[in-house]
């Protein structure tokens, strides 16, 4: 995927439905997994790839500093889209989960 640039979470997330990116995830960290909320679908983090991500700063509210992940199952046939805060709101947990989101490519 070309990595774009975008204004806004909302944006990123816009496009990326019309990229196919079809699925909210969220993120479950005492389950060790995303789910769609929707299917009751539950990736482990074996289970997906991230294809790209969106960083956010907050540039006057630190709430706002968000990542916005384009993510692919090829085990469930499913692409979908994650969105994590990061910096002094983001979660402090050791979730294989977190652990595979903040390490991802780039």
């Amino acid at each position: 995927m070309k990595h774009k640039s975008y204004d806004t979470v909302t944006e990123a997330m816009s496009d990326l439905k019309k990229l196919g990116y079809t699925t909210d995830f969220s993120i479950l960290t005492d389950q060790e997994c995303l789910v769609c909320h929707q299917t009751s679908t539950e990736l482990s983090a074996d289970d997906f790839e991230i294809d790209d991500f969106y960083r956010f700063e907050g540039d006057s509210d630190p709430g706002d500093e968000m990542i916005v992940y384009a993510i692919s199952s090829e085990k469930f046939k499913m692409k979908g889209i994650v969105v994590n805060a990061y910096g002094i709101y983001a979660e402090n947990a050791s979730s294989a989960i977190v652990k595979k989101l903040n390490t991802h490519p780039r």
